[in-house]
């Protein structure tokens, strides 16, 4: 099952932002005190009381927006209760009720999801009382919280607990492959020539795909659960566009599959969009694999393969460790090629080092790599274990954890690599004090 996914909604400047970056534990949202300045949805993975949770930051809801880009904050806000299992509907305890809040929250009574009513910018019990005027909405418990001090959000955080199902990462024999990608960049059509057979709805308009579906296939023997993420469609069911929403949902398909399929549009080229798409990935550490599709529409193929790969890593530096195999899918060339680099992949991803192989390793790097004083004093790393798989990741032992900087690491990942391989998956390394940092 996909975690849970928990949407915040309100009017602009009620505070959203501020709860957003409360409940993560961070900073990612932008929070200034001018209404409509979260303008794109911010989404991180959560947890509460050992309950995980995906949560979706909005932009600002207008009845009647009054210029664009508040017509998008809108339809973010229509989007996420859509898709949300759990809205969080806040208020703002210093205004008041108003008609925004009112319509709403008949929005959000239509599409019969979990709903929680907070009233935020409420930081003692004195000041309760402004919950009074928010009875009007007819919710049967109101949460008084100050999402900037943190009062009452225990409270409220213990009822959504209380409404979170319990998630637990899928099991499957099968390797699990998300296709991924911009809208119309072919991968409903890549999804029915994995599979071989039309289950998927496919069209020139960008967004026929309605929902998320899995497939299985099978090649040589070998059978493959396919997720294709959940396309796009130009009108939903109250009228509004989805694709602002593609972000998210493809994020749900990531987090649940092994090596993800990034599909690019080689009739169009590599976009800021695939870049973000193949920055997730990296994100969640699944393996990944680009895909270059529509390579039937290339003219000069061997000329342009030649030089697509160096733009595509410079775009996508943060992963030079992927595969590209160019591939179309109308046409069906080179599709099958997929399958065995998947097996590969999952191989690499499930690869382990033995101590004694990697220390040998690492004493032959580690006299190549020019270490800082600290605090006047000589930095030394010591050696080196393997502590995870799926993705592989490493711990290295110094003596000044914080001298060891991030060029450091990233020439370690670059000599594992060198050495063991590891294709097509991101590598994790950490630095662990052998003794207290002085």
């Amino acid at each position: 099952m996909s975690k849970p996914l928990v949407v915040i909604v309100g009017r602009p400047n009620v505070g959203k932002s501020t709860l957003f970056n409360r409940m993560t534990g961070t900073h990612s949202a932008i929070v200034e005190d001018i209404p409509g300045v979260t303008r794109d949805r911010n989404y991180l993975d959560a947890e509460w009381e050992g309950k995980s949770y995906m949560l979706v930051d909005t932009g600002g809801f207008y009845i009647d927006p009054p210029e664009d880009i508040f017509a998008q904050a809108k339809e973010q806000a229509l989007f996420a209760i859509e898709e949300g299992d759990i809205i969080l509907h806040l208020l703002d305890g210093k205004d008041g009720l108003t008609p925004a809040d009112m319509e709403l929250a008949r929005l959000i009574r239509t599409s019969g999801k979990k709903v929680l009513w907070l009233v935020n910018k409420i930081d003692a019990p004195v000041r309760e009382e402004r919950l009074y005027d928010f009875y009007a909405l007819g919710a049967d418990d109101l949460y008084p919280v100050s999402a900037a001090t943190g009062y009452g959000y225990d409270d409220f955080m213990d009822n959504l607990g209380a409404l979170l199902p319990e998630y637990y990462e899928e099991k499957s024999d099968y390797p699990k492959i998300a296709v991924v990608g911009r809208p119309n960049v072919g991968k409903s059509t890549l999804v029915n020539a994995l599979t071989g057979r039309n289950r998927m709805v496919v069209s020139e308009v960008a967004g026929t795909t309605m929902d998320a579906i899995d497939s299985t296939c099978t090649f040589h023997g070998k059978k493959y659960v396919i997720i294709d993420t959940a396309g796009l469609r130009k009108k939903g069911k109250i009228g509004y566009s989805l694709e602002r929403f593609s972000m998210v949902r493809a994020v749900r398909s990531i987090e649940r599959c092994d090596v993800a399929l990034v599909v690019l549009d080689m009739s169009v080229g590599i976009t800021e969009q695939d870049q973000k798409i193949a920055g997730i990935v990296k994100d969640y550490s699944k393996g990944i694999i680009f895909l270059l599709n529509k390579w039937d529409l290339v003219t000069n193929p061997e000329e342009t393969f030649k030089n697509i790969l160096p733009e595509l890593y410079r775009k996508v530096w943060f992963a030079e460790y992927a595969p590209a195999i160019t591939i179309s899918g109308v046409s069906r060339k080179r599709i099958t090629k997929v399958f065995p680099v998947v097996d590969v992949i999952i191989e690499e991803r499930r690869k382990r080092i033995t101590t004694g192989e990697l220390n040998r390793f690492f004493r032959e790097i580690i006299a190549k790599i020019s270490l800082p004083m600290y605090k006047g004093k000589e930095v030394k790393m010591y050696y080196m274990t393997q502590v995870g798989i799926e993705p592989p990741a490493f711990v290295v032992f110094s003596n000044y954890r914080n001298a060891v900087m991030d060029s450091h690491l990233r020439y370690i990942e670059r000599k594992l690599r060198e050495y063991f391989g590891f294709g097509g998956t991101p590598i994790k390394i950490h630095v662990r004090p052998k003794k207290r940092d002085a």
